[in-house]
């Protein structure tokens, strides 16, 4: 479990800061400047109860602009025998946020609210609780993301047009350690390399992994369906609002500005 969660962690903060960094120098301020200033936490904290579990949330108010290139992303290894050859929930040669060929606007990738939150259980004794695990999403996601992926362990709906849609409900296996074929699959997950997120109507909004020693169902936000339920290991949920940009395997490029 701790293996998987520090993976996980390392994802997070290797996506986030990638985003750019600031630097400050801190100076004391007076009773009359300090009464002309007004602002808000950079972080919250909420607690949540749902289907017998505790939840804290604590989330980054902040929107973020990140670009960022990330390489051989291998989650929730196991030793025993896989169902397609990888052996790992999920499995990400190249995870591109952001793109060079579609011009400035298509280099970054707008994320909302970035959070990481804690599931809990009580154990049958009073006031003990149990870690269960945790989750790392974002309220919002919009831009280009070039992506190859061998396997995927989640929820997860790709809409190709008129090339077909990837989705993991087609998947006997119900989503788990899936290499994206099946029988009434016509669009496969080995021919998406980048997926376009949100739309005309605004981000995508259910982006999350979850990292867990038994299943959880989470809380769909506002107006949203119900979630799948999340499985133990390595968990990754993202249906909203997602769309293929390439079908023919190819990932596009992501050279760093000036290049």
């Amino acid at each position: 479990m701790s293996r998987h969660f520090f993976l996980a962690l390392a994802f997070a903060a290797s996506s986030l800061l990638t985003a750019g960094s600031a630097s400050a120098q801190m100076r004391p301020m007076s009773d009359s400047e300090m009464s002309t200033v007004s602002g808000q936490g950079l972080f919250t904290v909420s607690n949540s109860s749902y289907n017998g579990f505790d939840f804290m949330r604590v989330g980054l108010d902040a929107d973020v602009t990140l670009n960022a290139n990330l390489a051989n992303l291998r989650l929730g290894e196991y030793n025993y025998g896989p169902r397609n050859g990888s052996g790992a929930d999920i499995d990400i040669s190249a995870l591109r946020f952001g793109r060079s060929d579609g011009g400035e606007a298509a280099r970054l990738v707008q994320i909302t609210n970035p959070y990481f939150e804690f599931v809990y259980r009580n154990t049958g004794t009073a006031g003990q609780r149990e870690v269960v695990g945790m989750r790392l999403g974002f309220d919002g996601i919009a831009g280009d993301i070039g992506m190859k992926i061998a396997t995927l362990s989640g929820a997860m709906r790709i809409d190709g047009g008129a090339a077909g849609v990837v989705d993991t409900q087609l998947d006997p296996g119900g989503g788990k350690r899936w290499d994206g074929t099946c029988s009434g699959c016509d669009l496969k997950l080995s021919q998406v390399g980048a997926v376009t997120a949100g739309d005309a109507a605004g981000p995508s909004r259910d982006f999350w992994i979850s990292v867990l020693k038994t299943p959880v169902s989470f809380q769909a936000a506002p107006g949203m369906p119900a979630l799948t339920e999340a499985q133990a290991g390595i968990w990754l949920n993202w249906r909203d609002k997602l769309s293929a940009l390439t079908t023919n395997g190819l990932v596009p490029l992501n050279n760093p500005p000036g290049r």
